[in-house]
Formats: structure tokens, sequence, C-alpha cells
């Protein structure tokens, strides 16, 4: 009779063989011989369920026909999870060697924190700057609009990128990302798992916000590190940005209503507005310039959602 394992680690792949490889040697080397480890294969072509099957015949692999996406893949993977714990871990990560083990003792040793992050960092050791807190509808009016970029030092940019902290020590925290994160599983079975309207992105930051909700902490610990090579999962959709805009959308409606809707239409019509302006002033100066067509087909699209 097999006995639960105190972790789970939940790995979604899609077209990242050669990240694949280098994320489970660190893994295997991290993490202990029980450790349950379960990769959900969305239906990359690039070799990497041949890989799994010859070269990882011990884990727990699961197939899917299409890719779902991150969202639904990872819930897949947590559903059949049996660990006390469970680590959800993007392809496109190395571990350190003590990372694991000082992020489940974290946990073991805090009850009132649901979640627990690790510090990730570039190749060189340089620390990634990852946690933000909670977006807002004024977050929506000055990120990733023109307002970014005429005033970059605004009050709201620096609480939302919490510009204020170098994310070099430990703190509790609002969200950090999910590609590296330490959840309880006590935890999951009571705000549920990843929302899979959010199809790749924001899901991380709903699932924090109900964790925040049910009255538990997330903590970033920074003595735990782990390596991020950055876009390498997510640089592998074609319409990132279209996806990217679109789980925003979905966000702001669930957890603004109609208001949080429309207004963050209303905030992508003026950035788009700003868009088209900027395309043609570099016409009107004999300057090469991307076609406006395609972007306001995908524009309409996102406005109909």
């Amino acid at each position: 009779m097999s006995t639960t394992p105190e972790l789970s680690v939940v790995i979604p792949s899609w077209n990242t063989k050669d990240y694949l490889a280098a994320c489970l040697a660190h893994l295997a080397a991290a993490a202990k011989p029980e450790t349950e480890v379960i990769v959900v294969e969305n239906a990359s072509q690039d070799g990497s369920y041949e890989y799994l099957c010859a070269e990882h015949p011990g884990i727990t692999l699961i197939r899917n026909e299409k890719n779902e996406g991150f969202a639904r893949g990872s819930n897949q993977g947590m559903r059949v999870a049996r660990g006390k714990y469970v680590l959800l871990l993007n392809t496109d990560t190395e571990v350190f060697p003590d990372a694991i083990e000082r992020l489940v003792r974290f946990l073991d040793e805090h009850p009132e924190h649901g979640a627990v992050a690790p510090r990730l960092v570039h190749r060189d050791g340089r620390t990634q700057r990852t946690v933000q807190e909670f977006p807002t509808l004024k977050t929506a009016l000055f990120f990733s609009t023109p307002l970014e970029r005429w005033f970059p030092e605004s009050q709201e940019l620096r609480r939302y990128f919490v510009r204020d902290w170098d994310q070099e020590s430990s703190r509790d925290v609002d969200q950090p990302p999910a590609a590296v994160l330490l959840l309880r599983r006590s935890v999951l079975e009571r705000v549920g798992l990843f929302d899979e309207e959010l199809w790749l992105f924001y899901n991380d930051v709903d699932l924090s916000r109900r964790i925040r909700a049910a009255g538990f902490r997330t903590h970033y610990l920074a003595e735990a590190k782990v390596v991020h090579h950055v876009g390498g999962s997510t640089s592998k959709f074609r319409d990132f940005v279209a996806v990217w805009q679109r789980d925003r959308l979905r966000f702001y409606r669930k957890h603004y209503g109609r208001t949080g809707k429309w207004w963050l239409k209303g905030c992508i019509t003026f950035t788009f507005a700003d868009w088209v302006a900027q395309r043609l002033i570099e016409r009107l100066r004999g300057r090469a310039s991307e076609p406006v067509g395609p972007m306001f087909a995908k524009y309409l699209e996102l406005m109909r959602q």
C-alpha cells in the first residue's frame, strides 16, 4: 500500500522540451525520492511526450490531445496530486538544491500561510522583480496604456510593481507568479483551483486573491532561489498580447463586474487610439509603419467580449 507523499510537483508542459529536461534534472537533485512528480503534456509537437516516456517512466504523465492552457493543465495535475503540499513548477525553471526544502519547511512552520513563493533569479544570479500587488481599476489606467509611457514613475505604478522593495528580502506579498509556487493542499480544497476561464494569464492573481479572502497569507521567501528563463514558455504563444488582454478583461469582469469590464475596455481603446496615432505619424514622416488592419481586427474581437 503506497503512502501519501508530503509533496506533489505539477508541471504543465507545452513545446519546451529542452527547458523541461533541465527542469526535471534540477528537480531530481532537489526533491526527496518519494516526491510525486506530475507532468501535464499539452499536445507538444517538439518530442516532449516521447522524451518523457523514454527518460522519465517514474513520473505521472497526463497527455492532452490539444493545448488546454496553463490554468486547465495545472488543474488536471492538481486534481490527481496526493501530496500535503502542491508545488506548481514551470518548465522554464531550475530549482536550487535547497529551494524546495526551504519552501516546505516554511509552510510546516507557518500554518497561517496558504502559499509561499521563492525568489526567481536570472542565470547570472540577478533577482527578477516578479512580485506585484493586486491590480485595481487605477492600475488598468496606468499600466499598459500611454500613461505608463508618460508617467513611468506614477504613484500607482510604484505601488503595483512594489518599487520600494528590491525583492531580495523575505516578506508577505499579494501575488507572486505561479511559475514556482508552493500551495497547501488544505487551502486549495477550501478556495478551489485555478479559474479555467483565465486560460494563460491572471489565473495566479485570481487564486492569490481567493487565498487572501479565505484568511490565509502568502509569503515570499528570498532565501529559496530558482532560476527562471523569462518567457521561456509563454513566448511560444503566437498571440501572446491578444491572449493577455483577453484574460485581463475576464479578470476585471470577474472581480469588478460590469464597471470593471467597461472601464478596462475604455483603457484598451485609449491605448489602441494612441497606437494608431503613432502609426499615422510614422507614415506622415515617410517611415515604414506596421499595418493597422490586423490590429484593428483584434481590437474589435476584444471589444465584442
